[in-house]
């Protein structure tokens, strides 16, 4: 395609030429040798030719690097690697510098400043972090964060959100549920003083952890041991009983490994967390941004939430690299 749009530019300004050309043969030749004494003009359609070439020649994926930015915890990682397998399937340049960065104040901030060009979020809790009123529902989530980051950091595009869902679920053992008949948040504040809360680093200014805890349940999180969120050290902590309720990830696999209790979330603090890529503008301006869009979009149809948590557990229990489960799922699933 490239070539062929090439040669007929090509040829569009063999043709001008020699329509400018006029007389003896001495000026047609010296017309068709390109050395012709009357200067060429291009003409509007030709002008639109060669800017097509251009562009097309931009849209070419080897030409484009992308930086792929996560979270700190290993789901987001995860996620951020398989999307960029899939990309680099179809012939772009990965930069993983950005993977594992740190909390979403971090990543968010270098999604906004082009330090990354790509993470994936969690449209809720990114909504909520944009300080947007987050639903049970996902669709009306991405649409409210879209709003929200459209002119942010130059502008970001929240690309379609996937079947695949993943809330804050705070957890206690099976011990712990029955002694203390605990089952629900709700239940919590009456027995507080016996429970240490182990939550994510930056619950405190997670406006859906500490702020929703205490006013929707009274639950005072100030005190609790603050640990990396949905990771190992946290349930490292729960089973060493330095803790009694921890701040996990619905799709965390220890949680089913080990017989603990979800706490039910009677007052729905927590929002819909369906997965979704957010992408710079300034980069959607450099690559074809229909195909690009499909190849995340397309990932992200497939990925559901019984599949993440199995790729969890992968992870964490089989030990397997990240990018091996990713290039593994992709397989799989038909994208490389």
């Amino acid at each position: 395609m490239r070539m062929t749009r090439m040669l007929a530019l090509g040829a569009a300004v063999m043709v001008l030429a020699s329509a400018c050309s006029s007389g003896g043969s001495s000026s047609s030749s010296q017309a068709v040798a390109g050395v012709s004494a009357t200067p060429v003009v291009a003409t509007p359609a030709v002008t639109a030719m060669a800017s097509e070439a251009a562009s097309t020649a931009a849209m070419n994926p080897g030409d484009v690097t992308i930086k792929v930015g996560s979270d700190g915890f290993y789901e987001s990682q995860l996620m951020a690697e398989i999307y960029a397998q899939a990309l680099e399937a179809k012939g772009y340049k990965i930069d993983r510098g950005g993977l594992g960065l740190g909390t979403r104040k971090v990543t968010a901030a270098a999604l906004e400043s082009g330090q990354i060009d790509l993470k994936p979020e969690y449209v809720g809790s990114g909504l909520a972090f944009y300080k947007g009123t987050a639903t049970g529902d996902p669709a009306q989530n991405q649409q409210a964060l879209q709003t929200a980051v459209a002119n942010v950091g130059g502008g970001i595009t929240v690309l379609d959100f996937s079947p695949a869902a993943d809330q804050n679920a705070f957890v206690v053992t099976k011990d712990t549920s029955t002694k203390d008949n605990l089952t629900t948040l709700d239940q919590v504040p009456s027995i507080t003083p016996a429970l240490k809360f182990g939550v994510a680093t930056d619950c405190s200014t997670n406006p859906v952890c500490a702020a929703a805890l205490k006013s929707a349940y009274g639950i005072d999180v100030s005190k609790a041991l603050p640990l990396s969120a949905c990771d190992q050290p946290m349930v490292d902590a729960i089973k060493k009983g330095t803790i009694q309720v921890g701040e996990l990830c619905s799709t965390q696999p220890d949680i089913a490994q080990n017989g603990w209790v979800v706490l039910a979330d009677d007052k729905h603090t927590q929002p819909a967390d369906n997965i979704a890529p957010l992408v710079r503008n300034d980069l959607l301006a450099k690559v074809d941004k229909t195909s690009f869009e499909a190849i995340l979009n397309g990932v992200s149809a497939k990925m559901t939430t019984d599949e993440l948590t199995k790729l969890n557990a992968e992870y964490v229990f089989d030990k397997k690299d990240i990018s091996t489960i990713a290039k593994e799922w992709l397989t799989t699933n038909g994208f490389v």
